[in-house]
């Protein structure tokens, strides 16, 4: 029964634009198998049980969070701080704090919590809209995303999943009647960068992409590669995968995704470190069109790039 099966969800956002076509609601399921050493969104990488999160620069210093438990926040000097090894009921704290200083970074909910969630953004869906799921890995938690999809589809809600693919093929099998659009990335083409970035091999990501490429569903994929400084971002590389995914099938629509700055500033509340001390700029415009011509050059007909 589907009030039974629950999924650790780190966000909800509305009104996304970037997660697929016209105007989306995602869900960002937690838990991921790779380290991306530029992830985007470090908060979903641990799959464990959500925890509490001291956000400094929401303090008030109320202190109203003192007095609970088993003395987890303290203070030192002027600053406050968490002792994430005494928690013992984090909500009690994220409901005490009046400024939002302490939150969970995720909670639990069930398939028919989302749907409701969800349903309340369907007249943005009817031009072309739908529901994403993101991660984090959205397919870490297979079952929950399944259920989740096929009630999407069910209620006439169009459906899009962005995967690394890092996930036993049998997951992405079974899950694929469900997904509308199938968003898989496809990061560094090096076997060696790929896991000095990421923090595994590429061996299941290009097996799954191969599978994927080569089925039934082909025409509902679009190959992404984040374009990230240094990493990924190189006619080498570029050309390498547009080569590759391109020879597995002609048509594949193939998507140059621009650097993001933003999440930098995210790494201050997750125990992993960013790969830039000094954040780059997005690319402009010039330098996304010869990307673009790089992955067109090496057999991509259907080349996707936000200029």
């Amino acid at each position: 029964m589907t009030e039974t099966i629950r999924g650790r969800i780190f966000d909800i956002r509305r009104f996304s634009v970037h997660d697929g076509q016209g105007i989306r609601t995602t869900v960002f399921l937690k838990g991921c198998p790779l380290r991306c050493v530029w992830c985007q969104n470090p908060e979903g990488i641990d799959p464990g049980a959500p925890r509490l999160l001291y956000l400094a620069d929401k303090c008030l210093h109320c202190r109203l969070c003192l007095g609970i438990g088993q003395g987890a926040i303290s203070e030192q000097g002027d600053r406050l701080v968490l002792d994430e090894a005494r928690v013992t009921q984090a909500s009690a704290y994220e409901k005490i704090c009046p400024a939002g200083a302490l939150r969970l970074d995720s909670r639990e909910y069930t398939v028919d919590e989302v749907m409701e969630e969800v349903l309340k953004d369907q007249a943005f869906f009817a031009h072309g809209g739908g529901v994403t799921l993101s991660g984090g890995e959205p397919l870490y938690q297979r079952v929950f995303a399944r259920e989740l999809l096929r009630r999407l589809q069910a209620a006439g809600i169009h459906t899009a999943v962005e995967s690394s693919l890092q996930v036993p093929t049998e997951y992405l099998q079974e899950i694929l009647p469900w997904i509308d659009t199938l968003f898989a990335d496809c990061k560094i083409f090096d076997a060696g960068k790929h896991k000095a970035a990421v923090g595994v091999g590429p061996t299941l990501i290009r097996s799954n992409v191969e599978m994927v490429l080569q089925s039934t569903y082909r025409r509902r994929v679009t190959v992404r590669t984040p374009l990230i400084p240094g990493y990924t971002a190189d006619r080498e590389n570029i050309a390498a995968i547009a080569g590759w995914i391109s020879s597995l099938y002609p048509e594949v629509k193939y998507e140059l995704l621009n650097y993001n700055p933003l999440a930098k500033a995210k790494y201050a509340h997750v125990p992993f470190a960013y790969a830039f001390s000094e954040n780059p700029p997005p690319y402009n415009k010039a330098q996304l069109s010869v990307f673009r011509d790089w992955a067109m050059a090496a057999g991509c007909r259907n080349v996707i790039v936000e200029i």
